[in-house]
Protein backbone atom coordinates (compact mmCIF):
# COMPACT_ATOMS: atom_id res chain seq x y z
CA UNK A 1 0.00 0.00 0.00
CA UNK A 2 3.27 2.26 -0.06
CA UNK A 3 2.10 3.88 -3.30
CA UNK A 4 -1.90 4.26 -2.23
CA UNK A 5 -2.90 7.76 -2.22
CA UNK A 6 -6.28 9.09 -1.65
CA UNK A 7 -8.19 12.08 -2.37
CA UNK A 8 -11.30 13.13 -0.35
CA UNK A 9 -13.09 16.00 -2.48
CA UNK A 10 -15.14 18.50 0.56
CA UNK A 11 -15.67 21.31 -1.05
CA UNK A 12 -18.92 21.64 -1.38
CA UNK A 13 -22.28 22.92 0.00
CA UNK A 14 -24.69 20.50 -0.41
CA UNK A 15 -28.17 22.72 -0.99
CA UNK A 16 -30.31 20.08 -1.80
CA UNK A 17 -30.09 19.25 1.78
CA UNK A 18 -30.74 22.30 3.32
CA UNK A 19 -32.14 23.12 5.99
CA UNK A 20 -30.16 19.90 7.48
CA UNK A 21 -27.07 21.36 5.27
CA UNK A 22 -25.99 25.04 5.46
CA UNK A 23 -22.98 27.21 4.23
CA UNK A 24 -21.83 26.97 7.73
CA UNK A 25 -21.71 23.37 7.97
CA UNK A 26 -22.33 21.19 5.24
CA UNK A 27 -23.94 18.12 4.34
CA UNK A 28 -20.41 16.11 4.23
CA UNK A 29 -19.58 17.16 8.22
CA UNK A 30 -23.18 15.87 9.10
CA UNK A 31 -23.99 12.77 10.71
CA UNK A 32 -27.34 12.33 8.34
CA UNK A 33 -27.85 8.99 8.99
CA UNK A 34 -28.04 8.92 12.70
CA UNK A 35 -24.32 6.55 12.84
CA UNK A 36 -22.69 9.03 14.94
CA UNK A 37 -20.35 9.37 12.41
CA UNK A 38 -20.28 12.03 9.59
CA UNK A 39 -20.31 11.61 6.25
CA UNK A 40 -16.51 12.87 5.62
CA UNK A 41 -15.80 10.62 8.67
CA UNK A 42 -17.41 7.57 7.08
CA UNK A 43 -15.44 7.98 4.35
CA UNK A 44 -12.61 8.47 5.42
CA UNK A 45 -12.59 5.33 8.10
CA UNK A 46 -13.36 3.51 4.59
CA UNK A 47 -10.03 4.48 2.87
CA UNK A 48 -8.00 4.29 5.68
CA UNK A 49 -8.49 0.29 5.25
CA UNK A 50 -6.81 0.25 1.28
CA UNK A 51 -4.53 3.28 2.01
CA UNK A 52 -2.53 4.55 4.62
CA UNK A 53 -4.03 7.30 6.75
CA UNK A 54 -1.31 9.59 6.12
CA UNK A 55 -1.51 9.42 3.00
CA UNK A 56 -5.46 10.52 2.65
CA UNK A 57 -5.33 14.11 1.51
CA UNK A 58 -8.72 16.41 1.74
CA UNK A 59 -9.50 19.02 -0.77
CA UNK A 60 -11.90 21.91 1.05
CA UNK A 61 -12.78 25.30 1.58
CA UNK A 62 -11.17 27.72 3.88
CA UNK A 63 -14.06 28.23 5.61
CA UNK A 64 -13.86 24.33 7.22
CA UNK A 65 -10.41 24.38 8.57
CA UNK A 66 -12.39 23.92 11.82
CA UNK A 67 -14.69 21.17 11.12
CA UNK A 68 -11.56 18.99 9.71
CA UNK A 69 -9.52 19.75 12.36
CA UNK A 70 -12.32 18.21 15.20
CA UNK A 71 -13.55 15.54 12.72
CA UNK A 72 -10.52 14.21 11.77
CA UNK A 73 -7.90 15.01 13.79
CA UNK A 74 -5.44 12.22 12.42
CA UNK A 75 -5.17 13.55 8.89
CA UNK A 76 -1.43 15.36 8.88
CA UNK A 77 -1.91 19.36 8.94
CA UNK A 78 -0.04 19.05 5.56
CA UNK A 79 -2.61 17.00 3.84
CA UNK A 80 -5.31 19.31 4.06
CA UNK A 81 -5.79 21.82 1.42
CA UNK A 82 -7.58 24.87 0.45
CA UNK A 83 -9.06 26.09 -2.20
CA UNK A 84 -9.58 29.91 -1.75
CA UNK A 85 -12.58 29.72 -4.21
CA UNK A 86 -14.78 26.89 -5.59
CA UNK A 87 -13.58 25.84 -9.08
CA UNK A 88 -15.74 23.14 -9.78
CA UNK A 89 -13.50 19.56 -9.60
CA UNK A 90 -10.72 19.95 -12.06
CA UNK A 91 -8.81 22.10 -10.03
CA UNK A 92 -9.73 20.38 -7.25
CA UNK A 93 -8.75 17.15 -8.43
CA UNK A 94 -5.60 18.98 -9.61
CA UNK A 95 -4.65 20.41 -6.96
CA UNK A 96 -4.32 16.96 -4.58
CA UNK A 97 -2.65 15.04 -7.74
CA UNK A 98 -0.13 17.57 -8.57
CA UNK A 99 0.86 18.00 -4.94
CA UNK A 100 0.85 14.38 -4.26
CA UNK A 101 3.16 13.40 -7.39
CA UNK A 102 5.75 16.03 -6.30
CA UNK A 103 5.81 13.98 -3.33
CA UNK A 104 6.12 10.70 -5.42
CA UNK A 105 5.59 10.06 -9.08
CA UNK A 106 4.84 6.63 -8.38
CA UNK A 107 1.62 6.80 -6.30
CA UNK A 108 -1.56 6.18 -7.60
CA UNK A 109 -4.58 8.03 -6.40
CA UNK A 110 -8.19 7.33 -5.70
CA UNK A 111 -10.48 10.55 -5.89
CA UNK A 112 -13.74 10.43 -3.88
CA UNK A 113 -16.58 12.54 -2.71
CA UNK A 114 -17.02 12.67 0.56
CA UNK A 115 -20.92 12.93 0.87
CA UNK A 116 -21.42 9.37 -0.33
CA UNK A 117 -22.52 6.39 0.75
CA UNK A 118 -21.44 2.60 0.29
CA UNK A 119 -23.39 -0.02 1.98
CA UNK A 120 -21.61 -3.08 0.62
CA UNK A 121 -18.24 -2.34 2.44
CA UNK A 122 -16.28 -5.46 1.49
CA UNK A 123 -17.00 -5.45 -2.10
CA UNK A 124 -16.07 -1.59 -2.81
CA UNK A 125 -12.59 -2.45 -0.76
CA UNK A 126 -12.00 -5.37 -3.18
CA UNK A 127 -13.20 -2.79 -6.14
CA UNK A 128 -10.72 -0.08 -4.70
CA UNK A 129 -7.54 -2.99 -4.30
CA UNK A 130 -8.31 -3.94 -7.87
CA UNK A 131 -8.31 -0.68 -9.55
CA UNK A 132 -5.10 0.77 -7.75
CA UNK A 133 -3.43 -2.25 -9.04
CA UNK A 134 -4.85 -1.73 -12.64
CA UNK A 135 -3.79 2.00 -12.26
CA UNK A 136 -0.58 1.06 -11.38
CA UNK A 137 0.37 -1.87 -14.41
CA UNK A 138 -1.60 0.20 -16.60
CA UNK A 139 -1.62 4.24 -18.25
CA UNK A 140 -5.59 4.42 -17.83
CA UNK A 141 -7.98 6.66 -16.26
CA UNK A 142 -10.95 4.73 -14.40
CA UNK A 143 -13.73 5.91 -13.02
CA UNK A 144 -16.25 3.59 -11.52
CA UNK A 145 -18.96 3.05 -12.62
CA UNK A 146 -22.08 1.39 -10.48
CA UNK A 147 -24.62 -1.05 -12.23
CA UNK A 148 -27.90 0.96 -12.13
CA UNK A 149 -30.92 -0.90 -10.40
CA UNK A 150 -33.28 1.16 -11.83
CA UNK A 151 -33.88 3.81 -14.54
CA UNK A 152 -33.07 7.19 -12.50
CA UNK A 153 -32.65 10.63 -14.33
CA UNK A 154 -30.38 11.75 -11.34
CA UNK A 155 -27.15 10.47 -12.27
CA UNK A 156 -24.77 10.95 -15.28
CA UNK A 157 -24.45 7.48 -17.33
CA UNK A 158 -21.02 6.57 -18.69
CA UNK A 159 -21.53 3.13 -21.90
CA UNK A 160 -18.42 0.47 -21.98
CA UNK A 161 -17.30 -0.40 -25.18
CA UNK A 162 -16.33 -3.99 -25.99
CA UNK A 163 -12.39 -3.78 -25.35
CA UNK A 164 -10.86 -4.56 -21.93
CA UNK A 165 -7.76 -4.10 -19.77
CA UNK A 166 -5.93 -6.95 -21.09
CA UNK A 167 -4.19 -7.16 -17.38
CA UNK A 168 -8.02 -6.31 -15.60
CA UNK A 169 -10.82 -7.48 -17.95
CA UNK A 170 -12.76 -6.36 -15.80
CA UNK A 171 -12.17 -2.97 -16.64
CA UNK A 172 -13.78 -1.66 -19.87
CA UNK A 173 -12.96 1.21 -22.07
CA UNK A 174 -15.32 3.80 -21.76
CA UNK A 175 -17.28 4.84 -25.00
CA UNK A 176 -19.41 7.55 -24.03
CA UNK A 177 -20.24 10.04 -21.09
CA UNK A 178 -23.98 11.46 -20.75
CA UNK A 179 -25.01 13.90 -18.52
CA UNK A 180 -28.21 13.48 -16.82
CA UNK A 181 -31.00 11.77 -18.73
CA UNK A 182 -34.88 12.08 -19.41
CA UNK A 183 -36.48 9.23 -18.48
CA UNK A 184 -36.94 7.55 -21.66
CA UNK A 185 -33.52 7.84 -22.81
CA UNK A 186 -32.93 6.30 -19.07
CA UNK A 187 -35.02 4.07 -19.61
CA UNK A 188 -33.57 2.89 -22.60
CA UNK A 189 -29.91 2.82 -20.67
CA UNK A 190 -31.13 1.02 -17.95
CA UNK A 191 -32.85 -2.01 -20.32
CA UNK A 192 -29.57 -2.26 -22.73
CA UNK A 193 -27.22 -3.36 -19.98
CA UNK A 194 -24.37 -1.40 -21.83
CA UNK A 195 -24.34 1.64 -19.38
CA UNK A 196 -22.96 2.62 -15.66
CA UNK A 197 -24.14 5.25 -13.26
CA UNK A 198 -20.90 7.82 -13.02
CA UNK A 199 -20.47 7.47 -9.27
CA UNK A 200 -17.32 10.33 -9.36
CA UNK A 201 -14.86 8.25 -8.32
CA UNK A 202 -11.60 8.07 -10.20
CA UNK A 203 -8.62 5.78 -9.99
CA UNK A 204 -5.21 6.42 -11.72
CA UNK A 205 -1.53 6.79 -11.17
CA UNK A 206 -0.25 10.54 -10.79
CA UNK A 207 1.68 10.01 -13.75
CA UNK A 208 -1.07 9.29 -15.47
CA UNK A 209 -3.73 12.13 -14.40
CA UNK A 210 -0.77 14.51 -14.91
CA UNK A 211 -0.06 13.53 -18.54
CA UNK A 212 -4.39 13.91 -19.03
CA UNK A 213 -4.10 17.27 -17.66
CA UNK A 214 -1.25 18.36 -20.01
CA UNK A 215 -2.68 16.73 -22.74
CA UNK A 216 -6.61 18.03 -22.11
CA UNK A 217 -6.69 20.90 -20.04
CA UNK A 218 -3.16 22.49 -20.99
CA UNK A 219 -3.89 25.88 -18.54
CA UNK A 220 -4.59 24.43 -15.82
CA UNK A 221 -1.44 22.15 -16.27
CA UNK A 222 0.63 25.06 -16.13
CA UNK A 223 -0.56 26.29 -13.22
CA UNK A 224 -0.31 23.87 -11.07
CA UNK A 225 2.73 22.62 -12.56
CA UNK A 226 4.48 25.39 -11.60
CA UNK A 227 3.70 24.13 -7.76
CA UNK A 228 6.61 21.53 -7.85
CA UNK A 229 9.11 22.60 -5.27
CA UNK A 230 6.64 24.65 -3.48
CA UNK A 231 4.06 22.05 -2.17
CA UNK A 232 4.44 21.94 1.48
CA UNK A 233 6.85 24.70 2.07
CA UNK A 234 5.57 27.77 3.74
CA UNK A 235 5.52 29.29 -0.02
CA UNK A 236 2.35 26.85 -0.94
CA UNK A 237 -0.88 28.80 0.36
CA UNK A 238 0.59 31.78 -1.27
CA UNK A 239 1.11 30.41 -4.55
CA UNK A 240 -2.28 28.64 -4.86
CA UNK A 241 -4.26 31.52 -3.84
CA UNK A 242 -2.73 33.27 -6.49
CA UNK A 243 -3.49 30.92 -8.90
CA UNK A 244 -6.79 29.53 -8.42
CA UNK A 245 -8.28 32.69 -9.28
CA UNK A 246 -6.94 31.86 -13.02
CA UNK A 247 -8.36 28.59 -12.55
CA UNK A 248 -11.52 27.57 -15.23
CA UNK A 249 -14.45 27.00 -13.24
CA UNK A 250 -15.03 23.02 -14.96
CA UNK A 251 -15.89 19.93 -13.87
CA UNK A 252 -13.13 17.29 -14.22
CA UNK A 253 -15.23 14.84 -16.36
CA UNK A 254 -15.92 17.71 -18.99
CA UNK A 255 -11.83 18.69 -18.62
CA UNK A 256 -10.60 15.19 -18.72
CA UNK A 257 -12.78 12.34 -19.15
CA UNK A 258 -14.91 13.50 -22.03
CA UNK A 259 -11.73 14.05 -23.74
CA UNK A 260 -9.13 11.35 -23.26
CA UNK A 261 -8.69 8.44 -25.32
CA UNK A 262 -7.53 6.06 -21.98
CA UNK A 263 -10.19 6.22 -20.06
CA UNK A 264 -12.03 2.68 -18.36
CA UNK A 265 -14.92 2.00 -16.43
CA UNK A 266 -14.46 -0.69 -13.58
CA UNK A 267 -18.27 -1.87 -12.87
CA UNK A 268 -18.99 -2.67 -9.37
CA UNK A 269 -21.98 -2.92 -6.85
CA UNK A 270 -21.27 -1.60 -3.36
CA UNK A 271 -24.51 -0.64 -2.23
CA UNK A 272 -23.67 3.08 -3.49
CA UNK A 273 -25.72 6.21 -3.51
CA UNK A 274 -24.45 10.02 -3.60
CA UNK A 275 -27.06 10.88 -0.56
CA UNK A 276 -27.63 13.94 -3.44
CA UNK A 277 -31.41 14.92 -2.28
CA UNK A 278 -33.87 13.84 0.27
CA UNK A 279 -35.09 11.38 -2.00
CA UNK A 280 -32.09 9.49 -1.91
CA UNK A 281 -31.94 9.43 1.86
CA UNK A 282 -35.23 7.45 1.69
CA UNK A 283 -33.90 4.74 0.55
CA UNK A 284 -31.01 4.46 2.91
CA UNK A 285 -33.32 4.44 6.00
CA UNK A 286 -35.41 2.17 8.00
CA UNK A 287 -39.15 2.87 7.03
CA UNK A 288 -42.57 2.01 9.24
CA UNK A 289 -45.34 0.25 8.52
CA UNK A 290 -46.44 2.98 6.46
CA UNK A 291 -43.07 3.85 4.47
CA UNK A 292 -42.03 6.71 6.49
CA UNK A 293 -38.39 7.24 6.57
CA UNK A 294 -38.01 9.07 9.95
CA UNK A 295 -34.72 10.19 11.22
CA UNK A 296 -35.02 11.58 15.04
CA UNK A 297 -36.38 10.41 18.05
CA UNK A 298 -38.82 12.94 18.39
CA UNK A 299 -41.22 12.29 15.97
CA UNK A 300 -44.87 11.41 16.47
CA UNK A 301 -46.96 10.28 13.08
CA UNK A 302 -50.73 9.84 12.31
CA UNK A 303 -52.41 8.75 8.89
CA UNK A 304 -49.33 9.42 6.98
CA UNK A 305 -46.95 7.71 4.48
CA UNK A 306 -44.25 7.44 2.33
CA UNK A 307 -42.58 10.71 3.79
CA UNK A 308 -39.21 11.28 4.36
CA UNK A 309 -39.31 13.12 8.30
CA UNK A 310 -35.91 14.66 9.92
CA UNK A 311 -36.01 16.03 13.27
CA UNK A 312 -32.38 16.21 14.71
CA UNK A 313 -33.48 18.47 17.40
CA UNK A 314 -35.28 17.83 20.71
CA UNK A 315 -38.05 19.65 19.65
CA UNK A 316 -41.16 17.54 19.61
CA UNK A 317 -42.76 17.00 16.01
CA UNK A 318 -46.46 15.39 15.84
CA UNK A 319 -46.96 14.66 12.00
CA UNK A 320 -50.85 14.50 10.41
CA UNK A 321 -52.38 13.79 7.11
CA UNK A 322 -49.32 13.72 5.07
CA UNK A 323 -48.36 11.69 2.40
CA UNK A 324 -44.91 11.77 0.10
CA UNK A 325 -43.80 15.06 1.95
CA UNK A 326 -39.73 16.07 2.92
CA UNK A 327 -40.46 17.60 6.44
CA UNK A 328 -37.11 18.37 7.58
CA UNK A 329 -36.69 20.79 11.18
CA UNK A 330 -34.08 22.12 12.39
CA UNK A 331 -33.10 24.64 15.34
CA UNK A 332 -33.71 27.47 12.67
CA UNK A 333 -35.62 26.18 9.96
CA UNK A 334 -38.47 23.85 9.09
CA UNK A 335 -38.88 22.80 5.32
CA UNK A 336 -41.87 21.01 4.29
CA UNK A 337 -42.00 20.24 0.74
CA UNK A 338 -43.70 17.60 -1.41
CA UNK A 339 -41.20 14.91 -2.45
CA UNK A 340 -41.62 15.79 -6.38
CA UNK A 341 -39.83 18.90 -5.82
CA UNK A 342 -37.24 17.95 -3.91
CA UNK A 343 -34.79 19.55 -7.25
CA UNK A 344 -36.58 22.93 -6.13
CA UNK A 345 -34.89 22.97 -2.53
CA UNK A 346 -31.57 24.04 -4.47
CA UNK A 347 -33.70 27.00 -6.06
CA UNK A 348 -34.92 27.76 -2.50
CA UNK A 349 -31.57 27.99 -0.89
CA UNK A 350 -30.90 30.75 -3.73
CA UNK A 351 -34.28 32.79 -3.25
CA UNK A 352 -33.11 32.52 0.60
CA UNK A 353 -29.86 33.88 -0.22
CA UNK A 354 -30.51 36.45 -1.97
CA UNK A 355 -32.90 38.33 0.56
CA UNK A 356 -30.61 39.47 3.55
CA UNK A 357 -33.19 39.07 6.24
CA UNK A 358 -32.83 34.99 5.48
CA UNK A 359 -29.16 34.92 4.46
CA UNK A 360 -28.25 33.69 8.07
CA UNK A 361 -30.47 30.44 7.63
CA UNK A 362 -28.52 29.58 4.88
Amino acid sequence: MENNYAIIMAGGIGSRFWPFSTHEKPKQFLDILGTGRSLIQLTFDRLSKVCPSNQIYIVTNNEYEKLITEQLPEIPKDNVLFEPVRRNTAPCVAYGCYKIHDKNPNANILVAPSDHLITKEEEYLNTIRYAYKAAAENDVLITLGITPTRPDTGYGYIQATDKKLESNPDIVKVKTFTEKPNQEIAQVFYESGDFSWNSGMFIWSSKSIVKAFEQNMTKIHNLFIDGFGIYSSDQEKEFINQIYAQCVNISVDYAILEKANNVFVLACDIGWTDLGTWGSLYTQVNQDEKENAIVGDSVKIYNSSNNVISNPTDKLMVIDGLDNYIVVNTEDALLICKKEDEQKIKQFVTDLNSTKKYKKYI
